[in-house]
Parts: C-alpha cells; sequence; structure tokens
C-alpha cells in the first residue's frame, strides 16, 4: 500500500472487544492492478485495485444489525464505538484491513456492457471469523474507485436504508442474501437525480457496510473470458473452488488431472444456488429489479439491492424499476427465466476451460430440474399440503391467474388460505355454495385492492375454494401441521416499498423511530406481533403511483 490507498487512513483499535482477523486472501492468490488510487481507468489483467474510501465529514451511526456484529464478535460496546463508526464511515481502517475495489464486467438488460467494476463499493477486507467463517466487510458509498466511471462513488441516504432494511428483511425470510452490519450517516449532502427527469437535487449521504462470504458476481468471470485472458479466467475459477466452495476442494483437490470435471460440477453448484436462490424470491413475492449479471452472485446469494419490490396486488409482470418500464425484462414472473438466461451468459464465459459445451449445457439444465422441484415443495408449502401433486401445480396456477383478474394482494392471500377447512368441501358443489364466494374465508375478503375486481371474479373464486377445501380433505397433515406449515411459508410482514418510504421520509427529517421499528419487525416475518397491524395492511390508494412506492430508480 501506498499514500494513494490505505496508508492515508488512520488505523484504530476497538474497545472492549477482540480485534478482528483478516486475511485478505483475494488480494493475495488473484492478480491486481499495479496503480493505486481513484483514478477512472480501464484494469487489464487484474481483478482488483487497491483503493481506500474516501473520509466523510460527521459520520454518526444510524443502524446496526445485532445478529451480524455477533457473528463478526462484535459486541454492543463496539458497536457504539466512536472507533468503529469512524471505520464504517470509511475515515479510518482496522489493524489488518487493506481496501480494494474489484473489476467485472456484467451484461445489463441484456447487452454486454463491459467494464463495470465497484464503482462506490469498497471493500476493506476479508475476515476469519472465531468459528472458521470468512466474511469480507465493504463499504456501499464510500467514495470514488477506478470503476466510478463519471459518478461520485456516494450513495444517498434514501437508497442506503432500503439496501440496510432489505438485506436483513430478505435474511429472516429465508431468502441467501448478502447481510448489512451498519447504516452510517456521513453528514454530507450527495446530489442525485431520482427519477432521471433533470431535477437533481441534494439529498443527506449515508454508506451501508455489506457482509457476505463473498462478493464475486458472474461478471468477474464474464470480463476476462470477453477481454481473451484466458489465465486470468483459470486463476479466478481456481480461486473461488478453494476458497468459496472448499466442499468441491476437498472432494477433487487443487491438483486433480481432471480439472474439467472440478469445473463443470462447480458450475452445476453455482446453477443449483441460483435456482434455489430465485425460487425464493418468487416464494416471497421478491422482484430485484435489476437482474444484470453483474448483480448476481456466484454463490446464489441476493446482492446488490437498488430498484427492488414486494409484490402488492398479484401481478407477474410487474416490475419496480423505471429504467425497465419499457420492456420489463426484470419483471416479476420472468425472474427464473432471466436467472437461466444470466447462467448461460456464465457459461459462454466459462466455455474455454472446457473441451466442449456438454458439461456446461448439464450446468443450465440442472438449473431446471432444481428450480422446479423447489418450485413444487414450495406450492406444497404455501398452501399446506404434504407434498405437491401434480394436480397442484394447475391448483397454484389457477389461484394467481385469479389474483391478478381479481387485483389481490400476494402476502395476505396466502395467509388468509390458512383459514379454508376441509370441512367446507363438504357444503357440496359451487353452484349449491352460498352467493358469497368467501364466507368459508372471511380474511381473503379483504385482500383485495378492487372491492369491483373481486366481485367480477366471486364465481371464480368460490369454484377455487370448493377445489382447494376438496384438496386439503384428501392431504395427510393434521391441521395443526398445515397451519404450522403455511404459517412458515407464508409471510405476515415484508418490506413493501412504500413502508420503507415512510421510514425514509421520517429519517430525512431527522427522526429514526419507523426505520428501527420496522428493523424489529422484519426480523419475525412469520408471526403475528401485538400493536403492528399497520404493517400488515393493504398498500395504501396513496402509494399506488407515488414516487419510491410504486416504481424506483437506480439512482442513489
Amino acid at each position: 500500500m501506498n499514500a494513494s490507498s490505505a496508508d492515508a487512513l488512520p488505523s484504530v483499535q476497538l474497545p472492549g472487544a477482540a480485534a478482528p482477523r483478516f486475511d485478505n486472501r483475494l488480494l493475495a492468490e488473484l492478480p491486481g492492478d499495479a496503480e493505486t488510487g481513484p483514478r477512472r481507468r480501464e484494469v487489464r489483467t487484474a481483478l482488483w485495485s487497491r483503493v481506500a474510501p474516501e473520509p466523510v465529514p460527521a459520520p454518526r451511526l444510524l443502524a446496526w444489525s445485532r445478529e451480524v456484529a455477533e457473528t463478526l464478535g462484535l459486541d454492543e460496546t463496539a458497536m457504539r464505538s466512536d472507533a468503529l463508526c469512524e471505520v464504517l464511515a470509511g475515515n479510518a481502517l482496522l489493524p489488518g484491513m487493506d481496501p480494494f475495489a474489484s473489476n467485472y464486467g456484467g451484461h445489463q438488460f441484456g447487452h454486454w456492457a463491459g467494464q463495470l467494476g465497484d464503482g462506490r463499493a469498497i471493500s476493506l477486507g476479508e475476515q476469519l471469523t472465531a468459528d472458521g467463517q470468512r466474511r469480507e466487510w465493504q463499504l456501499k458509498g464510500a467514495g470514488p474507485t477506478p470503476y466510478a466511471r463519471f459518478a461520485d462513488g456516494r450513495a444517498v441516504l434514501r437508497s442506503s436504508i432500503r439496501e440496510f432494511l432489505c438485506s436483513e428483511a430478505m435474511h429472516h425470510l429465508g431468502v441467501p442474501t448478502t447481510r448489512a452490519l451498519s447504516l452510517v450517516g456521513t453528514g454530507e449532502a450527495v446530489v442525485r437525480d431520482v427519477m432521471y427527469d433533470g431535477h437533481p437535487a441534494p439529498e443527506p449521504g449515508a454508506v451501508v457496510c455489506r457482509i457476505a462470504p463473498s462478493f464475486l458476481r458472474f461478471g468477474h468471470f464474464e470480463l476476462p473470458a470477453v477481454r481473451g485472458e484466458t489465465e486470468v479466467l483459470r486463476q479466478l475459477v481456481d480461486f473461488t473452488i478453494a476458497r468459496d466452495f472448499p466442499e468441491f476442494h476437498a472432494a477433487f483437490g487443487p491438483h486433480t488431472p481432471d480439472a474439467e470435471t472440478r469445473y463443470a460440477d462447480w458450475f452445476a453448484e453455482v446453477c443449483t444456488r441460483t435456482a434455489r436462490m430465485v425460487a425464493e424470491w418468487m416464494r416471497v413475492g421478491f422482484v430485484h429489479g435489476v437482474m444484470n449479471t453483474d448483480n448476481m452472485s456466484i454463490l446464489g446469494l441476493t446482492i446488490d439491492y437498488g430498484p427492488y419490490g414486494w409484490v402488492d396486488d398479484y401481478d407477474p409482470d410487474w416490475t419496480p424499476n423505471t429504467t425497465d418500464a419499457q420492456g420489463r425484462r426484470y419483471r416479476f414472473g420472468w425472474q427464473p427465466a432471466v436467472a437461466r438466461w444470466n447462467l448461460m451468459r456464465l457459461a459462454q464465459a466459462l466455455s474455454p476451460l472446457f473441451g466442449d459445451a456438454a458439461p456446461l449445457q448439464a450446468g443450465i439444465d440442472r438449473f431446471g430440474v432444481v428450480y422446479a422441484e423447489a418450485d413444487r415443495d414450495i406450492t406444497a408449502r404455501k398452501l399446506g399440503f404434504a407434498e405437491c401433486r401434480d394436480a397442484d401445480v394447475a391448483l397454484i396456477r389457477d389461484l394467481h391467474a385469479l389474483m391478478h383478474a381479481s387485483e389481490a394482494d400476494m402476502t395476505l392471500t396466502f395467509r388468509a388460505l390458512a383459514d379454508v377447512t376441509p370441512q367446507a368441501a363438504q357444503a357440496g358443489p359451487p353452484a349449491e355454495l352460498s352467493s358469497d364466494a368467501f364466507a368459508r374465508c372471511p380474511a381473503l375478503r379483504a385482500a383485495f385492492y378492487d372491492t369491483a375486481r373481486r366481485d367480477a371474479q366471486a364465481e371464480g373464486w368460490q369454484a377455487w375454494l370448493q377445489r382447494y377445501a376438496m384438496r386439503l380433505a384428501e392431504d395427510a397433515l393434521p391441521p395443526e401441521a398445515r397451519a404450522a406449515r403455511m404459517a412458515a411459508a407464508n409471510p405476515l410482514y415484508v418490506l413493501r416499498n412504500y413502508l420503507a418510504q415512510q421510514a425514509i421520509d421520517l429519517a430525512g427529517q431527522g427522526d429514526l423511530s419507523e426505520l428501527h421499528a420496522l428493523q424489529e419487525l422484519l426480523r419475525q416475518p412469520y408471526t403475528a406481533q401485538p400493536g403492528c397491524e399497520r404493517f400488515a395492511a393493504l398498500r395504501p390508494d396513496w402509494a399506488r403511483e407515488r414516487v419510491g412506492c410504486s416504481m424506483l430508480s437506480c439512482s442513489s
């Protein structure tokens, strides 16, 4: 390191806690950039560049995750110390930290975008925790890097709150994700044009400290492949398997003569993890919003929380991203197909390491098989069945169509279905039932945004609920087990965009109460919490079209 890198920052010690241990293996084992510092440049035959965070004037800890801190061996005294706040803002380093930005490319909205890299994310170092786990600390919004292109490398409080809350919300929902240790206000203003409409304005700045075993993305492998840097690509694959997929490293050993077998099995595992991750997105109604290949984790973790959203009224064609509003490439229902397309781009990047395409195609095929299996398992869990029969696939497909046609809320609908009992099937065929389609599921009546559309679909709902009740009557699960199974698969609380926006609006006025209330609520998304009924309600009408509550941009 030199004066243009980490030596420019002071080193601090934490009070009341053992100092975290960093080994920074990526820097030690992969080729790096000879130049240090944030000068914008094209970086060749290198996977990282040393660059220090740019200090901020008045850092203040706004929120932090106790669970994440515990995994890092950090107690409350350390978390609330001025020393760690300086580190989490980018003003100082802990001993052993060696900050860098990584170099990658990617396909954005289906088109190759060339070198992208960490434009406003700076990794501080790789910590080895007491239990032998590896956790990389990364600051988002810590200043410019060689990959910042024309941006300032900063982030605003608005987007940082969304990233902090969503990272932790997804974890507690059971979705594979990167984590968020902290949210720090910087005490400076950052100018952003929220909707790209020619109206830039200053906003409060912030930095999020993200934590993950690895931040490697599909785009890390694409860039050297496109540039013909095959040996760099091979080094990266070998490193990734050894560091991040130790089960494969142990099974084959680092010097197996059959490298293709190792690579093929590893790629199949990446496909498997990606399939399971996206299936979990679909289970909870999450829409990533910008599934570019540079936003796809090689570990199968949800990464880069930008213009994301949760489905309110069920619509498979909905996207929260204003940039995607025209083509809707990243719409909710298309996410599994996009994930497969992205994996095909990764396979293409890896192809120079293979003699033929068959092993890579096998990995792509594996994605389809694993996703289908996960989807069937999720169908059984969400509907409360012991298993998913072939007919159940049609049953949930017809439910989705009804939800879409009648503008039903996805989260509330699935929670309401727990009230349907097998005894309802004894009422006779649909034609003989009460004219009230929701008589045997009163909670469902309140799960619609448009009562006229609901009533227009009443006959369809009546018939579907009868089918569902009859299927329940045939199922092997006892009532208590069914209720528990459904409650564990169907969240009551999700981070709806309007809830996040309310917290953002108050935080901008200096009131962090809603931010902290949401953070605490979302730690138990499947359990009804007294006094929290407002968080489990329909999206209000005022939020239907409001910026930040319906559509969002990538601006941060």
